[in-house]
């Protein structure tokens, strides 16, 4: 499984996408991140990715949503270990439009 976010810095927090220095691409595998890829923009990544997480639903989504993309919202999450581990649970909201 593919999960993009946007990122303050590399190995750094998720931050609103506006704010973004980086995007990193998570690979979980058995509920472990596998391989982190990190790319200046989203559009860089060419692999099908399952998911992208955002820190508010307030953010301009619409680019991935028009891609058919599901969006997730890590309303209090901002460590990258607890974004996961909120995946993981089922404890992100699905942002519809």
């Amino acid at each position: 499984m593919l999960i993009v976010m946007p990122l303050d810095q590399k190995d750094g927090k998720l931050t609103n996408i506006d704010k973004a220095k980086t995007w990193a691409m998570y690979a979980l595998e058995e509920g472990k991140i596998q391989e982190v890829e990190y790319f200046d923009d989203w559009r860089e990544i060419e692999e099908f990715f399952d998911c992208v997480v955002v820190a508010d639903r307030g953010d301009y989504i619409w680019p991935f949503l028009e891609e058919s993309i599901p969006v997730l919202e890590a309303p209090t999450q901002r460590e990258i270990d607890d974004v996961i581990e909120a995946f993981l649970f089922k404890e992100l909201y699905e942002v519809k439009n």
